[in-house]
């Protein structure tokens, strides 16, 4: 019998897709099956175009046998079957398509598309085959023939002897080696993994003899093997049910079955979209965090489907970095492949239902905040952060999306509140949208800078995680309402009796230009201050960089020692401003001690670390004497 050649341009793609295309080698599997349900899915079409022809369901299946003994996979098909012309054309050159011509001559408009466009989905048998036998008989037609073939050397076709239309594709699995274990295909757990990851929702059933251990009949306590023949897909996924008929409990199911998460999602969002590209998706808004959300071993990402066919486990194109704690499906008919299903192509479709993604999940979650707040805050409480990076990163590209679904803790509401709320209820005279970072929330109540905003009456927000203020700087300003820290050395709001007059300030010049020069270098100035009043000093910040970017900078592993530009503010109502200035009036030595304390106190104040702990507890005895 004559060795066919493949064509010289065949022979490279086949050496290539086998030792670097696909990753997995898993995959053949699924490759196969999915040729099968589109031999399956001609039949029904010629059903419609021809009343000869009757499509019962119940006759149109795809079964997988294994013969561990002979190491054979066999995967099986009652669909349309190939004539000899067909098998040497549609097998005998890579990456031509039996289904994408078959889908051009016949316009499927009728919602069966045809899954297995994409060429050379067939040749991936040879990832875990030595030899690969193809016994097809086609529809109408009495001869059968058999296409063989062991890789590049090339294929042989023969006729042989088949009773009914359909195809069997034949795998003969390859030895172990070091690298590979092939027994593994042979499993029954295995194939039937496989099927359910990748196959699940082919709609045609997927049957395997399965084995199952039961209680012998007529004994209590004697087991034996039966083998039982069981559809292994689910065939109709949740995603292309009508939402009336799904229950939240369904949805909940799966979740758990795909085993996003240990938690109970707070929403799931089911879009069924059909327009300039048509797609379903599930997608869930997670309670808590993934163990790893915050390491480099997350990976973001939905599960991508082409027809009821897993593409992709997590497609990390659909989602934007800030929405990536977003678990879920898409399945779509329009997406482009190429090559194989694992190489997708960035194009038109897969763009718009990225951006269309990208607004249901906004959508989303800004309904859960207007109608189940409590869901919203706990959903908040564990990817806030993940939000503010978003408003953060990309120079503000993406703040637009986002402010709306940002919170912050509020001074009057002593709750999360969004900027929406908080602008809304400003009064008239209020300039700025007014904030305060630090630590803890029980630390910024303690701040000196917060007394003149909150006796003022005016609502502040309180910033406790390090992004916060790197993200509102990004954000700049929400409804027109600027930010504005209350570290701030102009707060847009002092009154005549709290600003320093300019005689206050010509009388105590000297004074100041004087701690400026103890503190060398440490402030960039020193200056009378109204703002407080039962605290003697406080610092603030002039330019962009405050104090607490300054800490949270200084914190990371690339630590460049960035400073802010600090204002060291003294009280001039205070009692110690008196004892600060007879010191400097009568002994130098002891304004020297009150000024290095004054500042230390800024210091520890802010949550800045001190330079020298012992200098300043020696400094505290010595006033203490």
């Amino acid at each position: 019998m004559e060795t066919k050649q493949f064509k010289a341009e065949s022979k490279r793609l086949l050496d290539l897709m086998i030792n670097s295309i696909y990753t997995h080698r898993e995959i053949f599997l699924r490759e196969l099956i999915s040729n099968s349900s589109d031999a399956i899915d001609k039949i029904y079409y010629k059903a419609l175009t021809d009343d000869s022809i009757t499509f019962d369901k119940d006759n149109y299946y795809i079964k997988i046998y294994i013969d561990k003994d002979n190491r054979t996979i066999k995967i099986s098909d009652t669909g349309i079957g190939m004539t000899k012309e067909e098998l040497d054309d549609n097998l005998g050159v890579i990456a031509k398509s039996g289904s994408l011509k078959f889908k051009k001559e016949n316009d499927t408009e009728d919602g069966h598309d045809i899954i297995g466009q994409f060429g050379v989905g067939f040749y991936s048998a040879f990832l875990v085959a030595d030899t690969v036998t193809v016994i097809s008989k086609a529809f109408g037609s009495d001869e059968a023939y058999k296409w063989e073939s062991k890789g590049v050397e090339g294929y042989t076709i023969e006729p042989c002897e088949k009773d009914s239309a359909g195809t069997d594709i034949i795998l003969k699995i390859k030895e172990n080696n070091e690298d590979e274990n092939y027994d593994e295909y042979l499993e029954e757990y295995t194939i039937k993994s496989i099927i359910k990851k990748y196959s699940d929702f082919i709609r045609y059933p997927i049957k395997m003899d399965v084995t199952e251990r039961k209680l012998k009949e007529g004994t209590e306590n004697e087991y034996e093997d039966i083998i039982e023949e069981k559809t292994i897909n689910s065939r109709v996924p949740i995603w292309r049910k009508n939402k009336n008929e799904l229950t939240d409990e369904d949805y909940d199911n799966f979740y758990a079955e795909k085993h996003y998460g240990y938690d109970k999602p707070i929403k799931h969002i089911h879009v069924s979209v059909d327009g300039m590209v048509s797609y379903n998706s599930i997608l869930y808004i997670p309670e808590k965090t993934p163990y790893d959300f915050y390491t480099k071993d997350y990976e973001k990402g939905l599960e991508l489907y082409s027809n009821g066919v897993m593409i992709m486990n997590k497609c990390s194109d659909l989602v934007p970095d800030y929405f990536s704690f977003v678990k879920g499906i898409v399945d779509s008919e329009d997406l482009s492949l190429n090559i194989s299903r694992e190489i997708l192509q960035h194009d038109r479709q897969l763009k718009l239902i990225a951006k269309n993604i990208k607004t249901q999940i906004k959508n989303g979650l800004l309904d859960t905040l207007k109608n189940e707040r409590d869901k919203y805050e706990k959903f908040y409480n564990s990817f806030g952060r993940q939000l503010k990076y978003g408003v953060y990163s990309e120079f503000g590209a993406h703040k637009e999306d986002l402010q709306d679904l940002l919170m912050f803790y509020s001074s009057k509401e002593k709750k999360l509140v969004t900027l929406d709320e908080y602008v809304s209820r400003m009064p008239e005279d209020q300039k700025y949208i007014y904030y305060a970072a630090g630590e803890s929330i029980e630390r910024i109540e303690k701040l000196p800078q917060t007394e003149m905003v909150s006796d003022k009456g005016y609502e502040i927000l309180y910033f406790t995680e390090d992004i916060d203020e790197f993200a509102i700087r990004m954000l700049m300003s929400y409804k027109e309402k600027e930010f504005k820290s209350v570290s701030s050395g102009d707060l847009g709001i002092e009154d005549k009796d709290q600003e320093v007059t300019e005689s206050e300030e010509k009388e105590n010049k000297d004074l100041f230009e004087s701690m400026k020069t103890i503190l060398d270098g440490k402030v960039k100035t020193v200056k009378a201050s109204k703002r407080m009043k039962k605290y003697p000093v406080c610092l603030s910040n002039e330019g962009d960089l405050t104090i607490e970017m300054e800490k949270v900078l200084n914190s990371m592993p690339n630590n460049e020692n960035v400073k802010a530009e600090k204002v060291l503010e003294i009280n001039i109502n205070h009692d110690v401003f008196k004892s600060l200035k007879e010191a400097y009036d009568n002994d130098k030595d002891k304004f020297n001690l009150y000024t290095n304390v004054l500042y230390n106190q800024a210091l520890l104040i802010e949550g800045l670390p001190i330079n020298d702990p012992v200098e300043f507890t020696n400094n505290i005895c010595k006033i203490m004497k």
